[in-house]
């Protein structure tokens, strides 16, 4: 299949994706995911990979359209099921006392 990636064409097939991501280990996944053979992959990480490109040259929507039309799972993240960010020990304090009345 033909998709362009960065306004760069790439001649994509689903094994040559497997191939590609053979032997590969997989990152933290925090975003979208892509599941190649029993693997998730960050988004980023398989464009990196089948493309050869930084991955600061392509979205992770341009990998993830690419990957869906070959036949691969592709997960999107929600922002509810975004991971909570750390607050820190003042945060967590405000937030037992409440907030102070407004004026």
């Amino acid at each position: 299949m033909r998709c362009v990636i960065a306004r760069f064409p790439f001649d994509l097939s689903k094994s040559g994706v497997l191939e590609s991501m053979k032997g590969v280990k997989p990152e933290e996944v925090f975003g979208a995911s892509v599941i190649v053979g029993r693997r998730t992959y960050p988004v980023k990480q398989v464009g990196q990979v089948v493309t050869g490109q930084d991955r600061r040259d392509f979205s992770a929507a341009e990998v993830l359209r690419a990957m869906t039309r070959l036949g691969f799972t592709c997960r999107e993240l929600s922002p509810a099921a975004a991971p909570a960010r750390p607050q820190s020990a003042v945060q967590v304090a405000s937030a037992m006392l409440g907030s102070p009345a407004t004026v």
